[in-house]
Protein backbone atom coordinates (compact mmCIF):
# COMPACT_ATOMS: atom_id res chain seq x y z
CA UNK A 1 0.00 0.00 0.00
CA UNK A 2 1.39 3.41 -0.99
CA UNK A 3 1.41 6.52 1.22
CA UNK A 4 -1.61 8.73 0.49
CA UNK A 5 0.40 11.96 0.91
CA UNK A 6 3.65 11.50 -0.98
CA UNK A 7 2.38 8.62 -3.15
CA UNK A 8 5.93 7.25 -3.32
CA UNK A 9 6.85 5.22 -0.25
CA UNK A 10 5.24 2.18 1.35
CA UNK A 11 2.63 3.10 3.97
CA UNK A 12 3.53 1.80 7.42
CA UNK A 13 1.20 3.93 9.56
CA UNK A 14 -2.51 3.22 9.17
CA UNK A 15 -5.07 5.45 10.90
CA UNK A 16 -8.82 4.93 10.96
CA UNK A 17 -11.25 7.62 12.02
CA UNK A 18 -15.03 7.52 12.19
CA UNK A 19 -16.71 10.85 11.56
CA UNK A 20 -20.52 11.07 11.46
CA UNK A 21 -20.80 7.29 10.95
CA UNK A 22 -18.36 7.46 8.01
CA UNK A 23 -15.13 5.42 8.25
CA UNK A 24 -12.07 7.24 6.91
CA UNK A 25 -8.73 5.48 6.56
CA UNK A 26 -5.39 7.24 6.14
CA UNK A 27 -2.27 5.31 5.15
CA UNK A 28 1.04 7.13 5.62
CA UNK A 29 4.71 6.35 5.25
CA UNK A 30 7.00 6.94 8.23
CA UNK A 31 8.33 10.38 7.08
CA UNK A 32 4.86 11.70 6.23
CA UNK A 33 3.50 10.43 9.56
CA UNK A 34 6.29 12.28 11.39
CA UNK A 35 5.61 15.41 9.35
CA UNK A 36 1.94 15.29 10.38
CA UNK A 37 2.89 14.76 14.04
CA UNK A 38 1.61 11.21 14.30
CA UNK A 39 4.91 9.91 15.70
CA UNK A 40 5.50 12.99 17.89
CA UNK A 41 4.85 11.91 21.49
CA UNK A 42 4.11 15.53 22.46
CA UNK A 43 1.59 15.91 19.64
CA UNK A 44 -0.89 13.42 21.06
CA UNK A 45 -1.34 10.79 23.70
CA UNK A 46 -1.51 7.10 22.79
CA UNK A 47 -4.51 6.94 25.12
CA UNK A 48 -6.18 9.51 22.87
CA UNK A 49 -5.59 7.30 19.84
CA UNK A 50 -6.73 4.11 21.55
CA UNK A 51 -9.61 5.49 23.57
CA UNK A 52 -10.74 8.45 21.51
CA UNK A 53 -9.73 12.08 21.44
CA UNK A 54 -10.04 13.72 24.84
CA UNK A 55 -9.28 10.54 26.76
CA UNK A 56 -6.05 11.90 28.20
CA UNK A 57 -7.89 14.96 29.53
CA UNK A 58 -10.44 12.67 31.20
CA UNK A 59 -7.59 10.69 32.77
CA UNK A 60 -6.06 13.90 34.12
CA UNK A 61 -9.39 15.21 35.44
CA UNK A 62 -10.18 11.93 37.20
CA UNK A 63 -6.76 12.04 38.85
CA UNK A 64 -7.15 15.71 39.79
CA UNK A 65 -10.43 14.89 41.53
CA UNK A 66 -8.52 12.49 43.81
CA UNK A 67 -5.80 15.05 44.59
CA UNK A 68 -2.28 13.82 43.92
CA UNK A 69 -1.32 11.74 40.90
CA UNK A 70 -2.37 8.12 41.23
CA UNK A 71 0.36 5.48 41.45
CA UNK A 72 0.12 1.70 41.73
CA UNK A 73 1.96 0.49 44.83
CA UNK A 74 2.51 -2.96 43.29
CA UNK A 75 4.24 -2.06 40.03
CA UNK A 76 4.87 1.68 40.38
CA UNK A 77 2.77 2.51 37.30
CA UNK A 78 1.55 6.13 37.34
CA UNK A 79 -1.38 8.01 35.95
CA UNK A 80 0.98 9.80 33.55
CA UNK A 81 2.08 6.43 32.14
CA UNK A 82 -1.56 5.40 31.70
CA UNK A 83 -2.18 8.63 29.81
CA UNK A 84 0.92 8.14 27.64
CA UNK A 85 0.58 4.44 26.83
CA UNK A 86 -3.13 3.71 27.23
CA UNK A 87 -2.13 0.54 29.13
CA UNK A 88 -1.89 -0.66 32.71
CA UNK A 89 1.15 -2.11 34.45
CA UNK A 90 -0.32 -5.00 36.45
CA UNK A 91 -3.58 -6.52 37.69
CA UNK A 92 -3.61 -4.23 40.75
CA UNK A 93 -3.67 -1.19 38.44
CA UNK A 94 -7.31 -1.99 37.63
CA UNK A 95 -8.17 -1.30 41.27
CA UNK A 96 -5.91 1.75 41.64
CA UNK A 97 -7.16 3.40 38.43
CA UNK A 98 -10.78 2.16 38.79
CA UNK A 99 -12.36 5.62 38.75
CA UNK A 100 -10.37 6.71 35.70
CA UNK A 101 -11.18 3.50 33.83
CA UNK A 102 -14.85 3.72 34.82
CA UNK A 103 -15.12 7.20 33.29
CA UNK A 104 -13.37 6.12 30.10
CA UNK A 105 -15.39 2.92 29.69
CA UNK A 106 -18.70 4.70 30.24
CA UNK A 107 -17.74 7.11 27.47
CA UNK A 108 -16.78 4.30 25.10
CA UNK A 109 -19.53 1.80 25.88
CA UNK A 110 -23.06 1.74 27.22
CA UNK A 111 -21.86 0.65 30.65
CA UNK A 112 -19.13 -1.10 32.58
CA UNK A 113 -20.76 -4.53 32.85
CA UNK A 114 -20.54 -7.07 30.03
CA UNK A 115 -24.00 -7.78 28.63
CA UNK A 116 -23.12 -9.48 25.36
CA UNK A 117 -22.62 -13.03 24.22
CA UNK A 118 -20.93 -15.62 26.42
CA UNK A 119 -18.95 -18.55 25.00
CA UNK A 120 -20.97 -21.78 25.18
CA UNK A 121 -18.26 -23.54 27.19
CA UNK A 122 -18.71 -21.19 30.15
CA UNK A 123 -22.31 -20.03 29.68
CA UNK A 124 -23.69 -22.32 32.40
CA UNK A 125 -21.06 -21.19 34.92
CA UNK A 126 -21.61 -17.51 34.18
CA UNK A 127 -25.38 -17.88 34.41
CA UNK A 128 -25.07 -19.75 37.72
CA UNK A 129 -22.65 -17.18 39.18
CA UNK A 130 -24.80 -14.21 38.18
CA UNK A 131 -27.89 -15.92 39.61
CA UNK A 132 -26.02 -16.63 42.84
CA UNK A 133 -24.87 -13.01 43.09
CA UNK A 134 -28.46 -11.82 42.55
CA UNK A 135 -29.74 -14.17 45.28
CA UNK A 136 -27.07 -12.98 47.75
CA UNK A 137 -28.02 -9.34 47.06
CA UNK A 138 -31.69 -10.20 47.55
CA UNK A 139 -30.83 -11.98 50.80
CA UNK A 140 -28.98 -8.94 52.13
CA UNK A 141 -31.90 -6.74 51.15
CA UNK A 142 -34.40 -9.04 52.89
CA UNK A 143 -32.32 -9.10 56.08
CA UNK A 144 -32.02 -5.29 56.10
CA UNK A 145 -35.82 -5.05 55.69
CA UNK A 146 -36.16 -7.63 58.48
CA UNK A 147 -38.16 -9.88 56.15
CA UNK A 148 -36.83 -13.05 57.74
CA UNK A 149 -39.19 -15.45 55.94
CA UNK A 150 -37.92 -14.30 52.54
CA UNK A 151 -34.37 -14.30 53.89
CA UNK A 152 -34.70 -17.94 55.01
CA UNK A 153 -36.13 -18.95 51.62
CA UNK A 154 -33.30 -17.12 49.79
CA UNK A 155 -30.70 -18.70 52.11
CA UNK A 156 -32.06 -22.16 51.23
CA UNK A 157 -32.01 -21.35 47.50
CA UNK A 158 -28.37 -20.22 47.79
CA UNK A 159 -27.46 -23.37 49.70
CA UNK A 160 -29.15 -25.57 47.06
CA UNK A 161 -27.49 -23.73 44.19
CA UNK A 162 -24.05 -24.09 45.81
CA UNK A 163 -24.64 -27.78 46.57
CA UNK A 164 -25.63 -28.54 42.94
CA UNK A 165 -22.21 -27.47 41.74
Amino acid sequence: MVCQLCKQKEATVHLTQIVENQVKNVDLCEPCAKQKGVNDPTGFSLADLLLGLGASQEIEQAGDAKGAELKCETCGFTQAELKKTGRLGCAECYTVFADVLDTLLKGMHKGTQHKGKVPAAIRETVTRESGLARLVADLQSAVSREDFESAARLRDEIKTLKADH
